[in-house]
């Protein structure tokens, strides 16, 4: 197992209701099933508990923390509660992430812009600053930050697009200071994928444009033209955090299906 003897933190590790699975659930199954141990985070505890469960039926372990990513005092509690339960952490994940309510530069409203960015970019610098005190104490550590191709691709959402290069700015940098404290951080790129977050965006009674729009994301990866899957990411991340990594750090990982190698 790739991760025995790991602990694990995957933040967002719920999702959106929906007929696929999301990428932070996925990567949570995926760690647990490879032997870390995992604290489930998510802002909707029932969504948590969802993942939790299907960790369990596969004989896996984990602990569930319901927390908002945008309260400092919950990302603090994040961090004690992983150390109080399972006395270190060896792997942080943070996977949360919106973009509901972006738009054009005249089109985006200041709420939005700061909703977004809450989420997107300062959720992450405060989940990191909590855990990354612990990893210095141990001397070793693994932060992986999910940014979007859109960080680098041509995109009409502007917060999300800006945010996310934030995420992989800021990911930069904590490599930078980390690799002394033996710390390694990196970025995965998600491309398009078929997520619940990216679908479920129609009622019910919408099956028919729903399909539609997975035909049309399909058509727009070069790769086979169908989307990846939350498991691409997964195996990506579970890559990422395993030892056969371990001289791996600030890297900008693409799981697109070749989208960002038709850029220019």
């Amino acid at each position: 197992m790739r991760l025995k003897h790991k602990i694990a933190i995957v933040v967002g590790a719920g999702q959106t209701p929906g007929d696929t699975i999301g990428n932070g659930r996925a990567t949570a199954i995926l760690f647990a099933k490879h032997g870390a141990k995992v604290l489930v985070v998510d802002k909707h505890l029932d969504s948590a508990e969802e993942t939790a469960a299907m960790i369990k039926r596969e004989s896996g372990e984990c602990h569930v923390l319901q927390a908002d990513i945008r309260s400092e005092t919950d990302c603090r509690n994040i961090a004690q509660t992983c150390t109080a339960h399972y006395g270190r952490i060896d792997i942080l994940h943070n996977n949360v992430g919106i973009g509901a309510g972006d738009g054009g530069p005249t089109s985006l409203s200041e709420e939005n812009w700061d909703r977004i960015f809450e989420v997107n970019l300062k959720g992450m610098f405060l989940t990191c600053k909590h855990v990354l005190p612990i990893m210095r104490d141990q001397g070793t550590g693994n932060i992986i930050n999910i940014s979007s191709v859109a960080a680098i691709a041509s995109s009409g959402l502007l917060a999300y697009k800006a945010s996310k290069a934030g995420v992989m700015a800021y990911t930069q940098s904590l490599a930078n200071s980390g690799a002394g404290y033996g710390i390694r951080a990196n970025c995965i790129l998600p491309g398009l994928m078929n997520t619940p977050m990216a679908i479920e965006v129609y009622g019910p009674d919408d099956a028919e444009k729903k399909q539609q729009r997975i035909a049309q994301r399909d058509a727009r990866v070069p790769l086979g033209r169908k989307m990846g899957t939350a498991w691409d990411v997964a195996y990506a991340a579970l890559f990422l955090a395993s030892d056969e990594a371990k001289f791996i750090t600030g890297v900008n990982l693409p799981v697109d299906g070749g989208q960002s190698i038709q850029i220019g």
